[in-house]
């Protein structure tokens, strides 16, 4: 599968993403927005670890894709995954992970590529997220994507925001315009 925006290309993982992948997983900075510890594995035992993840990277209820820049320079991942057809609904996530690509769009475009993927080819009527309650920069990115908070929960005493946004939300928002 191969999705393309217009600053991004959404395509399958290879095994050479995981390079970048393990120096994403363990960046402190780039854990800590995700809620998470760094990795402490060895580059080893990480790349046997994401090679026997590779085969589950897309299945009828995960979908794990790299994210390029058009001129083919992979700054991050993202996925949809825990799709659950009885409450037609997925949950997902973006990280950017090369910083020489955030606050100019990218995001705004995986998202708004990723979004309108799900919702033209699956029957699901709501996707979700969730972020850090202080990772403002992402909150705003998902509402400039249509995505609005519902509520904050803490788990694992992180504190995070809920969103979501809906098919008829996705179909009523305004005329997209280039992201930033």
């Amino acid at each position: 599968m191969k999705l393309n925006g217009k600053k991004v290309v959404l395509r399958e993982k290879t095994p050479e993403d995981a390079f970048e992948d393990y120096d994403w997983q363990r960046d402190p900075e780039l854990a800590h927005l995700d809620g998470i510890s760094p990795t402490k594995m060895t580059f080893e035992e990480y790349q046997a670890k994401y090679m026997r993840e590779m085969r589950y990277f897309v299945t009828g209820f995960r979908h794990f894709m790299a994210i390029d820049t058009l001129e083919g320079i992979h700054i991050g991942n993202c996925a949809y995954y825990g799709m659950d057809e009885e409450e037609t609904e997925t949950e997902l996530g973006i990280l950017i992970g090369n910083r020489e690509y955030w606050n100019k769009g990218y995001g705004e475009d995986v998202v708004t590529t990723l979004v309108s993927h799900v919702f033209e080819t699956t029957e699901l009527k709501r996707i979700y997220l969730k972020t850090l309650e202080k990772n403002k920069r992402a909150q705003a990115c998902f509402k400039k994507c249509g995505f609005v908070p519902y509520v904050t929960m803490v788990l694992d005493g992180s504190s995070y925001v809920f969103m979501e946004i809906s098919r008829k939300m996705w179909k009523k928002r305004p005329a997209e315009k280039e992201p930033e």
